[in-house]
């Protein structure tokens, strides 16, 4: 090997020396072949891959990849009328979905294992860069590398201050600048940026906060769902809830004491327009009480809930309770009260069951229960207009139309039934003159009569109006908060922060003159690491100037 070479190889390890731990991402390693390629050894390749930044980018990746269909498909944890509404559209592909775990995305087989595998990853590649993180801010930079003419940024001159208030000044000078720097043999070596890693791992930390964040909130959550008509009340109690769900490790007990009134809904539309039908205004008036017993009012708005320590009561939906009277063939009210209807469009065209299960009797004063599909429009088009659908979902020419049953509506079997539904299996419909099924369209203040004195439905002049609410318990959400804006702010600071480290040589020359030699080395190239050598050069330039250039003189004693 000839010397060149060698020296090519030395100053190819001081480079390599140089820049050593500018990062604190683990080195590759080279895959173990061969026979001892065994069980260990393939944990360890496992441990080594799942660990990795490049893995954990890919199940961050993987884990956005999963939650696109947990926001497009109506889920269960949200709204199961939703869910059953869109099964019931889309019957080719609800088999499919049910196996894949699509309406329960966040608490599927695969959403849980790429967070597992996420968490873990994340853990596995952190712990050890902040332990080697550690150590670089205990130890300083290295020294200078025999050759800094190789470095990406360099700058050389001569001056006639003497070497050692040179490296003083560059020592001074570095410090001033906010650089850790010491002095090394016959040079100084600085470095600065420490912050771009500290971002790094305060992102990737962050991360693990939000994800334990997530998983504490799917534990301990709570939420339900419950439709209130005007008037009524709610109270935060399990068997005041229509629909709940809660994680493995809620407890009742944990349910905030509160209750609160829906005083009025308020729900306006444009009237005109290529926007005709959108909703202007949506909110909920409610009057509250809390758990120490104070009270107050409050409007509840969509995305602005009405907040119970770390329970929050969201507006979901909207939709018409018609209020009817039910007598019985002696003029006997056996029912009346507000019955609520479901929307099946945009316009508010609703349909529904109402039950009379109790209290009525036939004209032979035999017990029997009476049954009224019935559907709502609250804006109708007129007679001979269309189909029973409401033009506008404001409340401007309210029609009722029912049908009549009698017979067994099966709520004493023990089975749980939709009370939104009739069940007419073990019921006989109502006849008019004709022979036909007995049916009606009802103006407000309107009467179906039934036949054969068996009584009669009135639709009083009055609508009320429900709203749907969300109330959910989530706890960890300031955590998962707190963990978004350390992200951010690491990721800033990742990304815009230079890591680099700066040398300076001063020697004598071989004419006695003193020669400074100043280079700059980044984690990544930037044009910024030349501009700053060459201001700390031009800094440091005023304490140690650049010494005039030797006059030559010929043997005549001329100059040259």
């Amino acid at each position: 090997m000839s010397k060149t070479e060698t020296e090519d190889q030395r100053d190819s390890g001081e480079y390599a020396a140089a820049g050593a731990q500018l990062s604190t991402a683990p080195a590759e390693e080279a895959p173990v072949s061969g026979p001892s390629f065994g069980v260990v050894a393939w944990a360890r390749w496992f441990w080594r891959q799942l660990t990795s930044m490049r893995v954990a980018l890919i199940l961050l990746f993987l884990l956005s990849l999963g939650a696109i269909p947990g926001s497009l498909v109506p889920q269960n944890s949200v709204d199961e009328l939703k869910v059953q509404s869109w099964k019931a559209t889309h019957e080719f592909w609800t088999p499919l979905f049910e196996r894949l775990q699509l309406f329960d995305v966040y608490s599927s087989v695969w959403f849980s294992a790429i967070y597992i595998l996420l968490f873990v990853s994340l853990i596995g590649c952190i712990v050890p860069r902040s332990w080697q993180f550690v150590g670089q801010l205990r130890s300083r930079p290295p020294g200078a590398p025999g050759r800094l003419d190789r470095m990406p940024a360099y700058t050389t001159w001569r001056t006639e201050a003497e070497p050692e208030r040179v490296r003083e000044a560059a020592l001074t000078i570095m410090r001033r600048r906010r650089f850790r720097a010491h002095t090394v043999g016959n040079a100084v070596a600085a470095e600065k940026g420490y912050l771009r890693e500290t971002g790094n791992l305060l992102f990737h930390i962050a991360l693990i906060v939000m994800l334990v964040a997530f998983a504490a909130g799917q534990l301990f959550k709570s939420e339900g769902g419950k439709l209130i008509v005007e008037g009524d009340g709610f109270s935060n109690t399990l068997t005041q809830y229509d629909d709940f769900k809660s994680g493995s490790l809620f407890s009742t007990d944990e349910l905030s004491p509160f209750s609160f009134t829906l005083d009025r809904f308020t729900g306006t539309y444009a009237k005109s327009g290529p926007q005709r039908g959108t909703p202007r205004t949506y909110e909920a008036g409610v009057s509250f009480t809390r758990a120490d017993g104070t009270e107050g009012t409050k409007t509840i708005e969509v995305n602005k809930p009405l907040v119970f320590d770390d329970t929050k009561v969201y507006l979901n939906g909207h939709g018409y309770a018609p209020v009817v009277t039910v007598r019985d063939g002696k003029g006997d009210v056996v029912f009346n009260g507000a019955v609520p209807l479901l929307p099946i469009d945009n316009n508010v065209t609703s349909t529904g069951a109402i039950k009379v299960m109790d209290g009525y009797r036939d004209k032979t004063g035999r017990k029997d229960q009476l049954g009224f599909p019935a559907m709502f429009v609250p804006t109708y088009a007129g007679k001979g207009k269309g189909q029973m659908f409401s033009q506008f979902p404001g409340l401007e020419f309210p029609v009722l139309n029912v049908g009549a049953y009698h017979g067994s509506l099966g709520v004493d079997s023990g089975l749980p039934q939709n009370v939104y539904q009739l069940d007419t299996r073990k019921m006989k419909p109502f006849k008019d003159a004709d022979g036909n099924i007995l049916k009606k369209n009802l103006l407000p203040g309107e009467t179906l009569t039934l036949p054969d004195g068996a009584g009669s439905i009135t639709f009083e002049k009055d609508v009320k109006e429900w709203a749907t609410f969300q109330i959910t318990h989530q706890p960890a959400t300031g955590w998962a908060l707190t963990g978004a804006i350390v992200a951010i702010a690491g990721l800033i600071g990742s990304l815009f922060i230079q890591r680099r480290r700066v040398w300076v040589r001063a020697v004598t020359g071989d004419d006695g003159v003193t020669v400074v030699e100043m280079a700059g080395l980044g984690r990544s190239e930037s044009a910024k690491l030349p501009e700053e050598l060459a201001d700390l050069a031009a800094t440091l330039n005023t304490e140690a100037p650049t010494a005039p250039e030797p006059v030559e003189v010929s043997s005549e004693g001329a100059e040259k």
